[in-house]
């Protein structure tokens, strides 16, 4: 399957082949570590979210960007999330 890349919120972004989904949720965490794991289910979130490889338009920065449907979801991962 052939993945195409967009732009959305300031970053160019990169949906993971798995995820049929390119949507883009109004809350989202750039995470600066593009080779970072990051398994969404183990955060137990209550909405749905989306994983994107990233690159940040404004200074070049490669990254993943995490997109959530709900606030509470977006401050349950800023919280608890730590790069390997």
């Amino acid at each position: 399957m052939v993945t195409h890349a967009f732009i959305a919120h300031g970053y160019t972004l990169y949906p993971s082949p798995h995820s049929a989904h390119r949507t883009v949720f109004e809350f989202h965490v750039f995470v600066p570590h593009p080779y970072a794991l990051i398994d969404l289910p183990s955060f137990a979130l209550q909405g749905r979210a989306r994983l994107f490889a990233a690159h940040r338009v404004a200074d070049g920065k490669m990254g993943q960007l995490v997109s959530f449907e709900l606030e509470a979801d977006r401050v349950r991962f800023e919280q608890r999330f730590t790069p390997d």
